[in-house]
């Protein structure tokens, strides 16, 4: 098991109970600096006793790999990718799209799945949905959307019977702290990929005119951001006239 993969589910645990960095720092006698340090992957430097000590406060026990409750912990991430999952797809449900979910393909070497495939027929329109509760790659998850809007013409023929004049990408993320940092520190690059964002993509779900390229965040239980009555912007504020809001091409 790597650090990174480590890391996360750490926080995951942690995020179960609804601690923050310094609760759990409390409950294991350590910095929060140290629980930060865990959570991004950076074990190297750290003794095997203490991470040990840190999981234990979470109920789990780290042996190089990480025990919780009879091997229920991959689950553990599973459920909250779901939970994603099913947040994005509500709400594109809403908004009027034909939502199919865990897509398949293997095309000439191209294998994997498409967490959401929105389709408006009436629109001509196929959306290509990926969900990230964590952002690691950025450029590998860029390089995957790409990947599957290119080959969702074929499949869309394949399986449902109609050919869409226009294919479009959206990247939802879990709305966190993290990925807020994330996304901040990989702006050039998302920026350019993917200008559409959350005001500017919801707009679009309901009026899909055009092309979009988008990056939306996410609350697992409120669809609309973490806080009822909140807007949730990632990145520089755009003018909100469509030329900004979607991409034509790619």
């Amino acid at each position: 098991m790597d650090d990174l993969r480590i890391g996360r589910l750490l926080r995951a645990l942690r995020l179960r109970r609804g601690w923050r960095q310094v609760d759990l720092a409390l409950a294991a006698g350590v910095s929060q600096s140290l629980i930060s340090l865990i959570e991004r992957g950076h074990l190297a430097r750290l003794s095997v006793d203490t991470v040990r000590r840190v999981f234990a406060a979470v109920d789990a026990r780290y042996e190089g790999t990480i025990a919780w409750r009879g091997g229920a912990i991959d689950r553990l991430l599973d459920e909250r990718h779901a939970a994603l999952v099913g947040a994005a797809a509500s709400e594109l449900r809403d908004a009027g799209w034909q939502v199919e979910l865990e897509v398949t393909f293997n095309v000439y070497g191209d294998r994997g799945s498409i967490d959401i495939l929105g389709l408006r027929r009436d629109r001509g329109q196929a959306l290509v949905v990926e969900v990230k509760t964590e952002l690691t790659s950025i450029e590998e998850t860029l390089r995957r959307l790409d990947v599957k809007a290119r080959l969702v013409p074929g499949l869309v023929q394949d399986r449902f019977g109609w050919q869409p004049l226009t294919r479009s990408r959206l990247l939802v993320v879990q709305d966190s702290t993290r990925n807020r940092r994330r996304v901040a520190a990989h702006m050039a690059s998302l920026g350019a990929a993917l200008p559409g964002r959350s005001v500017a993509v919801r707009r679009w779900l309901r009026d899909p005119e055009g092309r979009l390229s988008g990056l939306r965040s996410l609350s697992q239980t409120n669809p609309r951001g973490p806080r009822s009555g909140s807007r949730v912007e990632w990145g520089p504020r755009r003018p909100d006239s469509p030329s900004r809001a979607t991409r034509v091409g790619r």
